[in-house]
């Protein structure tokens, strides 16, 4: 592993009198050889933060910050970044994330007892080229094994977020979680809400593209399998767990609406994995309210922004979500004439690649099929059939701009709707895209407003 380490941490090693250890993610993945671009490189030492921090700002490094509390450090040197952490052993209030109480100690083993898993417990010394590993966690790397560094009732009840951790550090690796942390994690599974909310939209977004890390294909939705198999799913988010076990037409679907939802996650393209999974959270709502999925879109979208606000995700996203949701289903039976589907377009264009993408994953989540799904097909097709037709697809695009409507007779408070009626009259062929034209277009819209 010391080749893998660069000269400036090596040096840093060598200028502490105590000895200094990368420790975590990143001594786990050398050992199993998980390899990614997205690798953290913690260290940690029998030392105070004061005493770190002085050894780092002798070599060159800048100390970003300093927490004597917990005895974090986080310094940076040439563009590379790490966070120390003495050795300590924490103690928790039941089920919250950040410790009660902190106590420093030079006891390897009890530094490694107050981590979460095993295989995230083995240290690398730099100085020495040693591996120490005092709770066996090597083996559990080797094994692929997800163990907790003690008992699992206690590790999962003292730390709520460790719930989220289990599942996305296992479908981020591939390492199996033993069957007494399962257990325990659905003892536990209501911890989840003493922790901030922040945190587990944090965790969850991680999850969600766990594929990403290690290369592992669909490793996302394997970690939204352990979250429904322990109860944490349905814990933070009752609305899409409330889907499990309401059956779906077999013509259109082999799946229930849970499952169905959390194969549509698995099949969606990254930028779209939120949308996806809640894309039918409305479907469990509608279906115990009406005894039909009908409208679920509608409803799901109002469903999804109430989660989203819940979780604390950014309002524009929030937002981007919840509209991708209410147009999911739009033209699902390709029956919507051509001149619609341009308006269509038109009208989210700022969105559409993404709703494209979650139209396909919901198609193929029905019955994982991975052809092209046919509006997809369709609405992809118009697109390509306008872009060919040189048609402008944004009022940037237009020959004619606000100042010019103005010029003509136009209000200012009517210039922007009378540009989006010209942009629609363009997609539809009504006009072609050219100023003397737009402008002849204007002047009957002019006159028949009588503005």
């Amino acid at each position: 592993m010391y080749e893998t380490l660069s000269e400036n941490l090596k040096d840093l090693a060598n200028a502490c009198p105590f000895p200094l250890y990368v420790v975590g993610g990143a001594v786990r993945d050398f050992i199993a050889g998980l390899k990614s671009d997205e690798a953290d490189t913690d260290l940690c030492a029998p030392a105070s933060a004061e005493e770190f921090s002085g050894c780092a700002l002798k070599c060159g490094f800048t100390v970003n910050a300093v927490y004597k509390n917990t005895g974090t450090v986080k310094i940076k040197k040439d563009g590379e970044e790490y966070e120390f952490a003495s050795f300590r052993s924490d103690e928790y209030v039941r089920g919250e994330h950040v410790p009660a109480n902190t106590f420093f100690t030079d006891d390897i083993t009890l530094d490694a007892r107050r981590r979460d898993f095993k295989c995230n417990a083995v240290y690398y010394d730099i100085k020495s080229q040693k591996f120490a590993d005092p709770l066996c966690g090597i083996t559990d790397i080797k094994n692929r094994i997800l163990d907790a560094v003690a008992p699992p009732a206690k590790v999962f009840g003292e730390d709520g977020l460790r719930l989220m951790r289990l599942a996305r550090i296992a479908a981020q690796t591939g390492f199996e979680p033993t069957a007494g942390c399962m257990e325990a994690a659905k003892l536990h599974r209501a911890l989840v809400n003493d922790v901030s909310k922040e945190r587990v939209r944090c965790e969850l977004e991680l999850l969600l593209h766990a594929d990403g890390r290690y290369k592992i294909k669909y490793a996302h939705y394997r970690g939204l399998e352990i979250l429904k198999k322990t109860g944490v799913l349905a814990a933070f988010l009752p609305e899409l767990a409330a889907g499990d076990g309401i059956a779906q037409r077999s013509d259109f679907h082999d799946y229930d609406v849970l499952e169905h939802s959390l194969r549509c996650a698995m099949y969606a393209e990254p930028p779209v994995r939120t949308a996806a999974l809640l894309h039918d959270i409305g479907k469990p709502f509608c279906f115990n309210s009406y005894g039909k999925f009908t409208r679920h879109e509608e409803e799901g979208a109002k469903i999804a922004a109430a989660v989203c606000e819940r979780l604390k995700y950014p309002k524009k996203q929030t937002e981007e979500i919840a509209r991708l949701i209410s147009l999911h289903m739009y033209d699902f039976r390709c029956d919507a004439r051509e001149n619609k589907v341009r308006k269509f377009i038109l009208q989210n264009g700022d969105i559409l690649d993404k709703l494209l993408m979650l139209k396909q994953a919901d198609y193929s989540a029905c019955k994982d099929d991975l052809d092209i799904a046919p509006s997809v097909a369709k609405i992809g097709g118009i697109r390509k059939k306008m872009r060919l037709e040189g048609l402008p697809f944004s009022l940037k695009e237009l020959k004619i701009k606000g100042n010019e409507l103005i010029g003509l007779g136009f209000p200012r408070d009517k210039v922007g709707e009378t540009l989006e009626e010209l942009l629609t009259a363009c997609a539809l062929k009504e006009v072609a895209n050219e100023r003397n034209a737009l402008i002849l277009r204007a002047q009957k819209i002019l006159r028949r407003s009588k503005i």
